[in-house]
């Protein structure tokens, strides 16, 4: 043992060794920091840092971004359904609200906040969320970009992939198909970003005032669209839908698209042409919306000129020489850049949606935009018909039979009155026979002023 210690350097020896490697070091360090970018530094610690931390540490990192390719990330959507059905005793904090004015006592519903950590288990793995967001900014404009953060074992890594995450998409799509409410989102050109506002409509199909042969007919073809996937992928066709409601103001067009949307369970996104500078503004809100949603786009006729009939519009160009100024409405979206959404390349951004274009004048519609792959099924909102005037009786007075139906289908036939004229009749007093007797006397007041027009 004596022999052993003798071996040992001397504390002189020691610091000497020491003070000779630290003169080295420095040498080193003045000769790096004179000759090495400041650049080149940081990027060779951080790496440094980073091999270093990868070999020491366990953890493994997923990051689930809330756009993916140019177009709203599917995982993300999974996640943000899935998570808040995780909270826990883990959870340090949550946002909370509600959106029922007409309940104020009912419970507020949960949402996950920005860096809100969640912990979720599954088959003995222990998995821990966090919702992240930063602000993406280029010298036009900056956007808030989200992304969820998973920490996970690094052992764990393959399991999550193959297993937890397929648990998510299905558990996520369970929680969409069973939402109480649904959302009608607005187009904010400022922040760029879908605005939601809660959608309450009451109309459904058994409400509407349509003959029930076309009510049946539109619901027999969203039940076929929705249960087609494979088909339309079998044929190498986008998984969707256009349809086309047309006809005169107030004959149902918006009524009938809040019972589509209760009907299937679909958010509606509401667009204004106007809001897009550019086809690839368009570009953008559009591949923004979720699949399993409705595009709707109300009045195309109005306020841009990119629908119009282009044959038409030539010859109203000939006649008037000196009005050839694009409107000031006219918000730089071209036919083409619309039409290559609709069934172009882009169209097959995005699954399960129904897009719905209103109009009160077909015929302004060019016909580019008419041809089936764009608007599938043409659906004329008319006038109110006999048919249609039992199912508002029923609807506002609750009588399906009464002895004076007759006379009211009598004048109904002769006379052009749309169904929102006929429910603003059926409104007027609690009495239903008060109503229906002043609902005929309102009739034959406009037949008697038709028949003096003429």
């Amino acid at each position: 043992m004596s022999s052993l210690l003798e071996q040992l350097p001397s504390s002189t020896t020691l610091l000497s060794m020491y003070a000779s490697f630290s003169a080295i070091a420095m040498l080193i360090r003045t000769i790096l920091n004179e000759m090495v970018p400041k650049r080149i530094q940081n990027y060779i610690s951080t790496k440094f840092l980073d091999l270093a931390s990868s070999c020491l540490s366990s953890d493994f990192t997923f990051i689930i971004e809330e756009r993916w390719q140019a177009v709203l990330n599917e995982t993300f959507r999974a996640v943000e359904a899935y998570l808040p059905t995780r909270i826990g005793p883990f959870t340090d904090s949550l946002l909370i609200g509600s959106n029922e004015p007409l309940n104020p006592s009912a419970p507020p519903k949960q949402r996950i906040p920005v860096d809100c950590k969640i912990v979720d288990e599954f088959h003995g793995m222990r998995l821990e969320w966090t919702l992240r967001n930063s602000v993406d900014s280029n010298k036009y404009f900056s956007r808030e970009k989200r992304y969820f953060r998973l920490n996970c074992k690094k052992g764990d890594r393959d399991r999550v992939m193959q297993c937890y995450f397929p648990h998510i998409a299905t558990t996520a799509q369970w929680i969409l198909n069973q939402r109480e409410t649904l959302n009608i989102y607005t187009y904010d050109r400022e922040s760029s970003v879908w605005e939601p506002t809660v959608f309450k409509h009451p109309a459904t199909f058994e409400t509407l005032a349509m003959e029930p042969e076309v009510k049946q007919l539109i619901k027999d073809d969203l039940d076929s669209f929705v249960e087609r996937k494979d088909f339309f992928e079998g044929v190498g066709r986008a998984w969707k839908r256009g349809y086309l409601l047309y006809g005169p103001p107030g004959t149902g067009k918006s009524s009938l698209v809040a019972a589509i949307a209760n009907y299937l369970r679909y958010n509606i996104y509401d667009l204004q042409l106007q809001t897009a500078r550019s086809d690839a503004d368009l570009r953008h809100i559009l591949t923004s919306t979720t699949n399993r949603s409705i595009l709707l786009i109300e009045d195309i006729d109005c306020g841009t000129k990119v629908s119009h009939d282009r044959a038409k519009d030539q010859e109203d160009n000939d006649e008037q020489q000196n009005s050839n100024r694009l409107s000031s409405t006219d918000p730089g979206v071209t036919l083409s850049g619309l039409l290559n959404f609709l069934d172009g390349l882009w169209s097959s951004c995005g699954d399960e949606r129904i897009i719905i274009f209103t109009t009160n004048h077909k015929d302004k519609l060019d016909p580019a935009l008419l041809r089936p792959g764009r608007m599938d099924v043409h659906i004329h909102m008319g006038y109110c018909t006999p048919a249609a005037f039992r199912k508002l009786s029923a609807t506002y007075l609750g009588i399906k039979h009464h002895p004076s139906f007759l006379t009211i289908d009598n004048l109904l036939q002769n006379i052009t009155l749309t169904p929102a004229e006929v429910a603003q009749q059926l409104m007027k007093t609690d009495d239903p026979e008060a109503v229906l007797q002043s609902f005929i006397h309102f009739l034959e007041m406009k037949r008697n002023l038709r028949d003096d027009i003429w």
